[in-house]
């Protein structure tokens, strides 16, 4: 009874902690002249506007995404670096479309690389980049699935590095989206290539395609794509006030089209929602009884960050719940899961995440545990 009573008081103290927020009134998102579209939250990958978003289809040179991901998650891992020299091959050299005009037999540095990727969108660079990693392109190609089934890509399926047509290769809006998230979230030390505006190599200078970094200067990334099959495509970030948000828009019919209409879909997502912070990591919510321990209670509360995509127009705070285990027993170790937060109302819940042990607790000594437990005992009887 005096474990429940304790839950009782710790729910009620967070709610009445909280202002009442005002009813969101949020119109509907704008219709975009695209095949399909998506608008994400970069740090809570929370969708706020999808149309068609797991449509299969060419994804283009957006496919290049994944091809700067796999580098940079080898480059993480310490198994290249940027300062490699690449040796050119004449595949690499040969290829077609968009290009950074390396030359085959001559060495690049990776970082060259990268830019040629990221910034001219260069399919022979991005065969460079590939052969490097793994040995030849259909090698790569399995590395990029094997990525994507870990990303949660789930309508993706990829063939070659470049996104040059070929049958079986396809992504989704979604997929595209979750790509552009693990690249900015995991590998941040990496993301301003995706900003720069031009890159010279072998004395040609070429513009980065994406022209919402020249109209808008809170976008920072990240790569456009074309070809006849997939129409004009872009995967755009951009970050104001604290909230990052991503949009991806496949199958305009130009290259001003899908500038324009990822520009509407950043508007409306940045005008009426926000990403905000409740909780910070090691923030202690409550001391949660512990029986059978060293000592009677463990501070609670949350590993990481606890983020949340709302409306603008819920001004002040929300409501938030806490909900521990109704018995804790030690051992405990630091991070061990012992309840959940559920914030929201029950009519519309934004999030339920787990609390954690912020603190290991050791068993007590004999007498203690055997006094807990008669205790413990005689509390369920009542």
């Amino acid at each position: 009874m005096k474990r429940l009573l304790s839950l009782f008081i710790i729910t009620i103290s967070f709610m009445v902690s909280v202002a009442q927020a005002a009813p969101s009134l949020i119109p509907a998102p704008p219709q975009l002249s695209a095949n399909s579209y998506v608008l994400m939250d970069a740090y809570t990958g929370d969708v706020l506007v999808e149309h068609n978003s797991r449509e299969e289809l060419p994804p283009a040179s957006l496919t290049k995404l994944m091809t700067a991901y796999i580098a940079e998650y080898e480059l993480a891992k310490g198994n290249i670096s940027m300062n490699d020299q690449v040796t050119i091959s004449e595949t690499a050299w040969r290829m077609e479309g968009s290009r950074m005009f390396i030359r085959e037999g001559t060495q690049v540095r990776l970082e060259d690389l990268m830019r040629g990727i990221i910034i001219q969108s260069g399919n022979d660079a991005s065969v460079a980049v590939a052969e490097h990693i793994a040995g030849g392109e259909a090698a790569f190609a399995d590395l990029m699935n094997q990525h994507a089934k870990l990303l949660g890509m789930n309508n993706s399926h990829f063939v070659n590095s470049t996104g040059f047509p070929a049958e079986g290769h396809y992504s989704s809006a979604l997929d595209i989206a979750l790509l552009a998230r693990a690249t900015i979230v995991h590998f941040p030390q990496n993301y301003e290539l995706y900003s720069e505006k031009y890159f010279t190599y072998n004395d040609i200078r070429q513009p980065n395609r994406n022209k919402l970094l020249w109209r808008d200067k809170t976008v920072d990334g990240l790569k456009t794509g074309h070809t006849e099959a997939a129409g004009y495509c872009l995967a755009a970030s951009a970050v104001r006030n604290g909230t990052r948000l991503i949009a991806v828009v496949m199958g305009t019919s130009s290259d001003e089209a899908r500038a324009a209409e990822t520009q509407k879909l950043l508007n409306y997502g940045f005008r009426y929602y926000e990403t905000r912070k409740l909780y910070s990591a090691g923030q202690v919510l409550s001391d949660a009884r512990v029986w059978g321990g060293e000592v009677d209670t463990v501070k609670v509360g949350f590993s990481e960050d606890v983020l949340v995509t709302m409306p603008r127009q819920n001004a002040d705070s929300i409501p938030a719940s806490l909900d521990l285990k109704s018995e804790i027993e030690a051992p405990i170790a630091a991070g061990d899961v012992l309840g959940k937060i559920i914030v929201g109302t029950p009519e519309n819940i934004l999030l339920e995440r787990d609390v954690v042990a912020l603190e290991p607790v050791s068993e007590g000594g004999f007498f203690k545990r055997l006094f807990d437990k008669v205790k413990l005992f005689f509390m369920n009887l009542f």
